[in-house]
């Protein structure tokens, strides 16, 4: 087994829009798919930047139900305050809703969002498909924080869809998407 290569194939330069759609490309030709972000913006402050799938066929975001669970640090600017925290306020139990990779991202120049978010097997049609996500950014309130999500969306049907969204309106950034061989 060699070192695997990412292979880009796919991305979206948003300027002030509501989601970013990954409608192709998405199938059995890789076994992991990455998904990159930079510079990430919000236009609101306080912004969550969450993600859902569609399974094949699907239209409307919320035909998968995903169990997710997170886990944070942060230490604020001023070096007044330090955390360490997993909360079950962003744990999603076979939700349908959108699930957060990132939570009260500020909208000043100086707060943006970076970061990867992993899918395995998104065409298999046995097992469920497992995620795992980790992004940096500034919240609205001078914390840098490194937020970790994972989990899996427990679908045996293929997933051909992703979608990425500000729970609070538009957003400017990169995402790029990067199939593993």
């Amino acid at each position: 087994m060699g070192i695997p290569t990412l292979i880009a194939d796919n991305s979206a330069d948003t300027t002030d829009l509501t989601s970013v759609d990954f409608t192709s490309g998405i199938d059995s030709t890789y076994d992991e798919y990455m998904f990159v972000f930079t510079d990430i913006n919000p236009a609101t402050d306080d912004a969550e930047f969450t993600f859902q799938v569609n399974a094949t066929d699907g239209a409307d975001y919320n035909d998968s139900a995903i169990t997710s669970t997170a886990f944070f640090a942060a230490h604020k600017e001023d070096d007044s305050d330090t955390t360490f925290t997993y909360t079950t306020d962003f744990d999603a139990a076979q939700s349908t809703s959108f699930i957060p990779l990132a939570y009260n991202i500020g909208n000043g120049a100086d707060e943006s969002l970076a970061g990867v978010f992993h899918l395995f097997n998104p065409s298999n049609t046995t097992y469920v498909k497992h995620f795992y996500s980790r992004t940096i950014s500034l919240k609205s309130n001078d914390y840098p924080t490194d937020y970790y999500a994972s989990g899996y969306i427990n679908d045996t049907t293929a997933v051909d869809d992703i979608r990425f969204k500000m729970d609070s309106g538009n957003f400017d950034g990169l995402i790029q998407m990067y199939g593993i061989a």
